[in-house]
């Protein structure tokens, strides 16, 4: 099943066309995707079978699929090549980095932007992180491992963007509000449920920038598995139906390259996953931009 929201109302993606849930199911699922997960098994269970009729509509103003999240989770370091370039090292060579628990932090809702919203810049030190982001689909508290799959909804695209100096300042890292300015965490275009995936453990990521391919790997190279990641976070708080996780991101972000390199106003930012889609976001000044921001920061 593939899901959308078009206009502010859910849809039953096709191919190339959509369908609005409401009316396809005949008033028995919710417009509001806010409401999304009141019903989401008997939603499963129904789109499993059903051939809806209806108005079939394009996909080209496609929103957030899912614009309420009650929790959203980031994850960091969590591709062995992103802590290799992190820490200058050689991927063979980290094992002394490797984490023994996930490094978790929170975005704010506020953040959350669609597949084509634009991204403006609050200042020259601005970095991209494309993710692949799980979706809950049911209450998740001490899941194991072998069990977490049976709690995800879907899955879809994001960007956790973040601007690298405010992410380093103090005398604590500041992940959370480094990575929480308006449009930070774009998602999308549609939310597709793990049983569409040959194997939803190893897919294709990556992003380009004005047509460059800046990151490009695989989701079967996560340090810690998205069932790893829910069984971990459930023990320390319940996972909530429609609670998102930006799981990481793989090598190639702007901060570590030499020289390194940061989002600037007129840039375009396309990131993917396949076998669910792509977000084009258009790269903008924000209110706050000036060219004089000093553009060598710290990373991490």
């Amino acid at each position: 099943m593939r899901l959308g929201v078009l206009a502010n109302r859910l849809v039953l993606v096709d191919g190339d066309t959509a369908v609005d849930l409401e009316q396809a199911s005949n008033g028995r699922f919710p417009a509001d995707p806010a409401r999304l997960f009141d019903t989401w098994d008997t939603l499963a269970e129904w789109a499993a079978t059903a051939r809806p009729d209806g108005q079939r509509l394009p996909l080209d103003q496609l929103q957030n699929p899912i614009p309420a999240p009650r929790q959203v989770f980031g994850i960091g370091a969590n591709y062995r090549d992103h802590l290799a370039e992190a820490s200058g090292r050689a991927v063979a060579d980290i094992g002394e980095f490797l984490p023994k628990d996930p490094l978790i932090f929170t975005k704010f809702r506020s953040s959350l932007a669609g597949p084509t919203d634009a991204i403006p810049l609050p200042s020259r030190n601005v970095d991209w992180e494309v993710e692949l982001v799980v979706v809950m689909g049911r209450h998740a508290e001490r899941v194991s491992e072998k069990d977490a799959w049976r709690h995800v909804a879907g899955l879809t695209v994001g960007q956790d963007i973040s601007e690298r100096v405010l992410q380093m300042a103090g005398p604590a890292p500041q992940f959370s509000m480094g990575k929480s300015f308006p449009a930070f965490g774009p998602m999308g275009p549609v939310l597709v449920t793990p049983d569409a995936f040959e194997d939803p453990d190893d897919l294709e990521i990556g992003c380009t920038l004005n047509g460059r391919v800046m990151q490009k790997g695989r989701t079967s190279d996560l340090i810690f598995s998205v069932a790893e990641l829910i069984s971990y976070i459930s023990t320390v708080c319940p996972l909530l139906p429609g609670d998102v996780i930006f799981t990481g991101t793989p090598a190639g972000v702007g901060a570590f390259r030499k020289p390194p390199v940061f989002l600037k106003p007129g840039d375009t930012l396309v990131s993917w996953v396949k076998g669910i889609g792509e977000l084009h976001n258009p790269v903008t000044a924000g209110h706050d931009y000036t060219d004089d921001d000093n553009q060598t920061g710290d990373k991490s």
